[in-house]
């Protein structure tokens, strides 16, 4: 587990162990060594699967792949997280995500463990076939970990719908007459899939956001004016006004978070930047998200990036370099990239009050410490990037049950779910000063901890 992510589950396990209310039974010694074997357990994974997976490309050449599926806990559930293909992938990164997913789960009470697998691949330097044959080989190499009841993988960086169905017809064919649509998540519909899975997760970061900032700012505005919280105060300061929004990252996340802020009838929003792996585009007025949209799909999602295509678009935008998008002087910054985009070395640029991590870690621990200092609300990955995970539950339940929901329907139990951790969550946030991510940090680990005391792993 990373250093920032094992940090706070220290924190949270040093709250509790102080907390006698919290298994009352346990005392003295009996607590002290309880206590130890929660930090050893949340803090390790249960299991580390690695493999080099063995390509013949198109040239003839066999390659070697690294390949990892990492099973973090099962305390809740079957082990439940994301594929990853990137060429970043090492197994510290997909350890702390699988982490991650347990504490997520935990938080959202969604009956999943944490697990997560990753590539090490460039996918823009494959084709379709050798993609294909590496999807092939991830699910031969990790058959005996995988299934509905056991590991349940779903799309992450550089895969998607195509990869899992790819994975679960594979998955069918080395397990015959077995159970095999619940094997993987975020499939295609006619494979099985869900009806809204591919925007959930950025409907779900968008949605928190919303929530925080008009929802439960209108139910609780009177309560929130009489507190001297800091975080109250920022959140009263960007009340019922216009609000500038900048979103990093325009894939499945930070295209479908940008384009419910244009839309959003609830507040009054500008989407001013975006940005992806080449350019930042850049208009104080707003941009017209559906164009990019549409352009990206067109493009292999890149945002258009010189004047010329610019006009052809009808849009008018300033093209800045792609990292100026963290440094404008903007209300909201949504961070739907990579991991530490933000970090202690640049920190002090970052203009924005509000940040929504739509990635996983975007906020080293020591940005995060600086942010929260300045009374800049953080909304953290685990409590506003869950709708991927969730819908992911909807899926896997469906598939069980071989009866499917519409799109409204799934919308609906997605917001239910996530308006409930919120409900239980911003109160304390608002009233005692703790940042966002240790009250989540703090909920999660109290539920874990109960279900492993419960089920005597504790001895």
């Amino acid at each position: 587990m990373a250093s920032q992510t094992g940090a706070i589950v220290q924190q949270s396990l040093n709250v509790l162990m102080g907390d006698q209310s919290f298994l009352p039974n346990l005392q003295e010694k009996e607590r002290e060594q309880a206590f130890k074997s929660l930090a050893a357990i949340l803090s390790t994974p249960n299991k580390v699967h690695k493999a080099f997976l063995r390509i013949t490309v198109e040239d003839g050449s066999v390659v070697r792949i690294p390949a990892y599926r990492i099973q973090h806990n099962d305390t809740l559930g079957p082990y439940k997280g994301g594929i990853r293909f990137h060429e970043s992938v090492n197994e510290d990164e997909v350890t702390n995500l699988a982490a991650l997913m347990t504490l997520k789960n935990a938080l959202h009470e969604v009956p999943f463990g944490g697990g997560k697998g990753g590539v090490v691949i460039n996918p823009r330097k494959y084709s379709v076939k050798e993609l294909y044959l590496i999807c092939k080989k991830y699910v031969q190499y990790f058959s005996d970990v995988l299934g509905p009841d056991k590991d349940i993988p779903a799309p992450d960086m550089g895969t998607g719908e195509r990869e899992m169905d790819w994975m679960m017809a594979e998955y069918k064919s080395i397990h015959p007459g077995q159970p095999y649509l619940g094997s993987f998540t975020g499939k295609s519909i006619v494979s099985g899939g869900s009806l809204g899975r591919r925007e959930a997760t950025g409907k779900g970061v968008y949605f928190t956001f919303r929530y925080l900032l008009h929802d439960f700012l209108n139910e609780q505005s009177d309560w929130l004016a009489g507190s001297s919280n800091p975080y109250a105060q920022t959140a009263l300061a960007h009340a019922n006004r216009p609000l500038s929004i900048a979103v990093q990252g325009f894939g499945n996340v930070g295209s479908v978070a940008a384009l419910e802020a244009y839309k959003c009838p609830h507040l009054h929003n500008k989407v001013v930047a975006v940005s992806d792996r080449n350019v930042t585009l850049f208009n104080a007025e707003g941009l017209s998200i559906p164009v990019l949209i549409e352009y990206a799909a067109n493009n292999q999602g890149d945002l258009p990036s010189t004047p010329e295509s610019l006009k052809e678009l009808g849009i008018r935008a300033d093209i800045l370099e792609r990292e100026a998008v963290l440094y404008l002087h903007v209300d909201v910054l949504m961070l739907a990239a990579l991991e530490e985009q933000i970090r202690a070395d640049n920190v002090s640029k970052v203009r924005a009050r509000i940040v929504v991590e739509g990635a996983n870690a975007p906020v080293t621990g020591e940005a995060d410490d600086v942010l929260n200092a300045n009374g800049t609300i953080v909304i953290p990955d685990i409590l506003a990037n869950a709708g991927g995970v969730i819908v992911s539950y909807f899926e896997w339940l469906q598939g069980r049950e071989t009866q499917f929901y519409t799109e409204e329907e799934v919308y609906k139990l997605l917001y239910a779910k996530m308006q409930k951790t919120l409900t239980g969550i911003l109160p304390a946030y608002f009233g005692e000063p703790t940042p966002l991510r240790q009250s989540c940090y703090n909920h999660a680990v109290t539920k874990l901890s109960t279900s492993l005391y419960r089920q005597g792993k504790l001895y």
